[in-house]
């Protein structure tokens, strides 16, 4: 498995969603939207809402879950498409 590159500059190991029970898959992004979505400019949304939003975005494979090896942790991150296009690095902003 290789390291792949995501928007927030978070690397680690992307978890194929197909993998992961519909349960624990739930149980995840539930936790993910009441833990990062805390915007109160989306207080119009119901955590159903936000749970679909994920749940599309998962889907589309326009967001991933990645287990960080470094701190142990799982996140449910943007997808960098130019990091995946073999251009990585150029993006750099160090």
């Amino acid at each position: 498995m290789a390291a792949e590159k995501y928007a927030q500059h978070e690397e680690g190991i992307e978890i194929p969603v197909e993998r992961i029970s519909s349960d624990t898959l739930r149980k995840m992004i539930e936790e993910f939207v009441t833990r990062e979505w805390s915007d109160p400019a989306d207080s119009g949304y119901s955590l159903e809402d936000k749970v679909g939003q994920v749940v599309q975005q998962l889907q589309a494979h326009s967001a991933a879950i990645v287990y960080d090896v470094s701190s142990e942790t799982w996140n449910i991150v943007a997808v960098n498409k130019r990091a995946t296009s073999g251009d990585a690095g150029s993006g750099s902003d160090q």
